[in-house]
């Protein structure tokens, strides 16, 4: 069987999420990634000694080839300059300038391999303003305006409970990789590709923008709890139950007139005040006092099931565990158990890509740091020992 990008080498030296999330999309599409690691490992792996915090490396990082570089080292250097030779593709998340120090950056490597795609991604871009900004997740969020549109009104602001303007950057990266591969496809030349995580959220910010525009900037409400984010839909909330909460939202008069009947209140469907979706929104609070009575008094499967059956859009709130073991996801295969040499038997995900012919791909542990070393660096480069110590260790002849 051939998956998509099968025949394809990467090198990743990407870490903590958003890199190696694109990196590991390219793995599950057939790509061979070798991840390249300095002495110690990547930040992300060496937060295994806190909790669980193991298992998010070992969630982006399987189907990949493990190798120690030191590139401050002339010999990993060298090493490096070899692997990406005949690659397809060098992925960093660096801080911009980080590769030119090490004498490593675009120009040069590309010059190695005028068929290489060098791609990066970094908080803010290499050439703007804010370049050499210290870039997480959090403060991303924060620049990016997330954590300003996301919380309670009358609430401090809060950030998003998942890292997405992480996985945001990664999927981008993902896409910005296979578009410049497609071009080297057609044309034979290849390009540097880059995206800043604060782009890449952006978007994401279409509601609230709408708000803000059609609310004369700085009046619009900036926070709006569970509603629409641009308050322009109602229902639209999370609303309390007899034992958990659940999601409903109304897009259109059918579905408001099929929740009126779900909930034998048929006659508000033609009450004056939400027969349109301006007058419902006019009237939100209402809208959320009426449908919250209705929902806190009965268990949230029961709802669920009457608002499926009658085509209204809506969903519980499912805790994590639920969410882990959700049956429609492993069903599908999106989710799987494996057993893991470190971490024993956990769940990890699948892509999102699922190419007709052939099945999602078998998934692999993440490897233990430097597991490939002697596959790679001994077998395909022909290193002796000797040169394989001066490239992977510390000077002072620390692993």
């Amino acid at each position: 069987m051939t998956y998509p990008l099968s025949g394809l080498k990467i090198v990743d030296l990407s870490q903590i999420y958003n890199g190696p999330y694109a990196t590991y999309l390219l793995a599950l599409g057939g790509a061979d990634v070798i991840k390249i690691e300095p002495p110690g490992g990547e930040s992300l792996r060496r937060r295994a000694a806190v909790g669980g915090a193991a298992l998010p490396f070992a969630m982006l990082n399987g189907c990949k080839r493990s190798l120690v570089l030191n590139l401050k080292t002339p010999e990993g250097k060298a090493a490096l300059k070899t692997l990406v030779s005949d690659a397809d593709v060098i992925v960093e998340n660096f801080a911009p300038g980080v590769m030119d120090r090490l004498e490593l950056g675009a120009d040069t490597l590309m010059a190695l391999n005028p068929r290489l795609i060098y791609a990066s991604s970094s908080g803010f871009g290499r050439d703007g303003p804010y370049s050499r900004y210290p870039a997480m997740d959090l403060t991303v969020q924060a620049m990016g305006g997330i954590i300003h549109t996301t919380g309670q009104p009358d609430q401090p602001p809060v950030k998003a409970g998942p890292a997405v303007a992480d996985f945001f950057a990664g999927i981008h990266l993902y896409g910005a990789i296979v578009t410049a591969l497609y071009e080297r496809e057609r044309t034979g030349a290849a390009r540097r590709v880059e995206v800043a995580m604060q782009d890449a959220v952006y978007a994401s910010l279409s509601s609230n923008l709408g708000l803000h525009w059609g609310g004369q900037g700085s009046e619009a409400p900036q926070r709006t709890g569970n509603r629409h984010g641009g308050m322009a839909e109602s229902p639209y909330n999370v609303y309390p139950t007899a034992d958990g909460y659940i999601a409903i939202i109304c897009v259109g008069e059918a579905h408001w007139r099929s929740l009126a009947k779900v909930m034998d209140a048929e006659a508000l469907a033609d009450d004056p005040r939400f027969t349109t979706l301006k007058s419902r929104v006019a009237h939100m609070d209402l809208i959320d006092a009426t449908v919250s009575d209705w929902t806190s008094r009965h268990a949230t499967a029961e709802i669920f099931e009457k608002l499926m059956s009658a085509h209204v859009p809506s969903a519980p709130v499912r805790t994590l565990e639920e969410v882990v073991n959700d049956p429609n996801m492993h069903a599908r295969g999106a989710l799987t158990h494996i057993d893991h040499p470190e971490y024993g038997r956990i769940v990890v995900q699948q892509s999102p890509f699922c190419f007709d012919g052939v099945p999602r791909m078998p998934l692999t542990p993440s490897q233990p740091l430097g597991a490939d070393m002697q596959a790679i660096l001994a077998a395909d480069l022909g290193y002796d020992d000797e040169t394989i110590r001066r490239a992977t260790t510390n000077q002072i002849g620390e692993e």
